[in-house]
């Protein structure tokens, strides 16, 4: 519908046609309240990050910084050994550029950092991630390959992407009682409402207040 309305406000625009017969067209309202990825709950995440490691160190390196720091495919990809070199008040971080060439610095973990180390071995410099074939970098296609092998590997029956850990990450990070706002931080959304769309995914089945009122009137 958007294509038809622009379609006919561009000739109408460009003298093409009198009028715009598309100008009080309707659009379907589209409810984008809660995020419909399939993520992974804490048991899965946790085989997926070990199953991800028995692989090669790159997919444990891959597995890590989507499950645990929720980047993006484009994000992990691009990783450089130099990106997490640096201390910041005791911390060791990682430097990046996000969705929107927004620059971003996070914490690295211990274990996080044990894995990331082990892909990187004696290399001082370039980018981290490799094909463990050919030892070209990666890019976003092979994050995509590189995650189906691992969700295949840890037998998760369903269809798993990068993203998928990017929601489970926030998610999991919300289970364990990171607050909203540090859940934001994590994920990097610049509007807390993107943040909201995955807590009340998170919570429309286990946690719904059906359960609640049904144990409350149980009686009745």
């Amino acid at each position: 519908m958007h294509a038809v309305r622009g379609y006919f406000r561009y000739a109408h625009i460009d003298g093409l046609i009198v009028s715009d017969p598309a100008v009080y067209a309707r659009l379907p309202k589209v409810h984008r309240d809660e995020s419909r990825t399939q993520g992974l709950d804490r048991l899965e995440l946790i085989r997926f990050l070990q199953v991800a490691q028995t692989l090669t160190v790159h997919h444990g390196a891959l597995a890590f910084l989507l499950g645990i720091n929720a980047l993006r495919a484009s994000e992990a990809a691009a990783v450089r050994i130099e990106d997490y070199s640096e201390t910041l008040r005791g911390h060791r971080v990682l430097h990046l550029v996000g969705k929107g060439d927004k620059p971003a610095t996070m914490p690295v973990t211990v274990p996080v950092l044990r894995v990331l180390e082990a892909c990187r071995g004696s290399r001082t410099e370039g980018r981290l991630i490799m094909r463990p074939v050919s030892g070209k970098p990666i890019d976003r296609r092979d994050a995509y390959r590189m995650v189906a092998r691992i969700a295949k590997a840890a037998a998760i029956p369903r269809h798993i992407s990068p993203h998928s850990l990017r929601h489970a990450a926030i998610t999991n990070a919300l289970d364990a009682g990171v607050p909203l706002r540090d859940a934001q931080i994590l994920a990097r959304h610049s509007d807390p409402r993107t943040t909201e769309h995955y807590d009340r995914a998170r919570g429309n089945l286990d946690r719904h207040g059906v359960h609640f009122l049904t144990a409350y009137v149980a009686g009745v």
